[in-house]
């Protein structure tokens, strides 16, 4: 395993060393994010906890204008458990992993009503609420609260990576990745929310996945990825097998009044509790997917455009069938009409998006 000594330096001495230089970095050169306390205040929990939540697995860019919005909106913990969940959820359309939305709506409620309206301090209990695991809570403890934790992101990791040159791939390599930060972060009587956020602002913009800017980073003089000429190329990935390919039906029904028919997805599953157009199962393989029952009897339309999207773990192909809805009024609990001329303000996931941008 890497060791933290360098230079005939003690391990003590090291951490020492190590972390007063991304300090003093990152007193000189932190990014300026709305989530963020400006120098000499104190972080708001609810800021921290709800940028984290929309920064699992979404860039800074991204989030940017939806931290925005939230905090415009609900500005406080117990304005966002009082709103309702659907507001919530459209509040978040385009953001994806709605989960994480979801999980949100029920964590503010349990911090609103259970706790008094203030987050726990210690990670354990923070990691009881839903939503936070492991990162998550120690990125709140340490940023909110400035307690010592382990904060681990993907930017982290890769400072971690290179400073140690270490060649194991990841996923594999992200618990001796943990443990060396860990090491780094024993003495944290000393700022360790700053300390935190120091890392992530370097990994972000000076520790960059293409071209690390290797001449400007104050951690360069012990790095041996960059002694050994290997920086760039690290942290190593495992192969990546090819994403399943997914096919369906998405459906563009309309009434001669000129609305659009409408679904709100289960809670559970893909996109769950999302407001979007129907869909057919998704599928994997030949097998051609089964219409909806609900447009079962319908003279369908096959557009020539597809709506092609990835998810995570699949890429998704949509074939668009048209028709015009003349029968019996189908809206219930899943089913509603929207007029197309307010389409816009429905708040639709992205894959959903697409479609419309298409077909209003």
């Amino acid at each position: 395993m890497a060791s933290l000594q360098g230079n005939n330096k003690s391990s003590e001495d090291f951490v020492q060393e190590f972390r007063g230089q991304v300090l003093n970095w990152y007193d000189r050169h932190a990014r300026i994010l709305p989530w963020r306390a400006v120098k000499g205040q104190k972080a708001q929990a609810y800021h921290v906890w709800l940028s984290e939540i929309m920064l699992q697995q979404t860039t800074v860019g991204a989030v940017i204008p939806y931290f925005t919005k939230f905090i415009e909106t609900w500005p406080d913990v117990q304005s966002l458990a009082d709103a309702g969940r659907e507001d919530v959820m459209s509040a978040w359309a385009g953001l994806g992993y709605y989960a994480r939305a979801r999980n949100l709506h029920e964590c503010a409620g349990i911090v609103a009503n259970d706790l008094s309206g203030v987050f726990p301090q210690d990670q354990a209990e923070l990691k009881k609420l839903p939503g936070i695991g492991d990162y998550t809570s120690a990125a709140i403890a340490s940023i909110a609260f400035d307690k010592p934790a382990v904060v681990v992101d993907g930017n982290i990791e890769r400072v971690m990576a290179r400073f140690f040159a270490l060649r194991a791939p990841l996923p594999a390599a992200k618990k001796q990745l943990k443990e060396l930060a860990g090491a780094l972060s024993e003495d944290q009587t000393s700022r360790p929310g700053d300390y935190a956020q120091g890392l992530m602002d370097l990994g972000a913009g000076i520790c960059t996945v293409q071209s690390p800017k290797c001449g400007l980073c104050p951690l360069s003089g012990n790095c041996q990825g960059r002694a050994q000429g290997i920086a760039q190329e690290l942290p190593v990935r495992a192969f990546k097998k090819d994403k399943p390919q997914k096919i369906g039906f998405v459906y563009w029904i309309e009434d001669k009044s000129g609305r659009v028919l409408l679904h709100r997805r289960p809670s559970k599953g893909m996109l769950g509790g999302m407001v979007g157009l129907p869909t057919s199962d998704w599928i994997e393989g030949r097998r051609k997917p089964e219409h909806l029952d609900v447009v079962r009897n319908l003279k369908l339309k096959t557009m020539k455009q597809n709506i092609h999207h990835s998810f995570t773990h699949f890429d998704l192909k949509l074939s668009i069938q048209t028709s015009i809805y003349e029968g019996k009024d189908v809206s219930n609990d899943a089913y509603f009409w929207c007029h197309r001329d307010k389409l816009e303000d429905t708040g639709f996931p992205t894959l959903f998006g697409k479609a419309v941008k298409l077909m209003a």
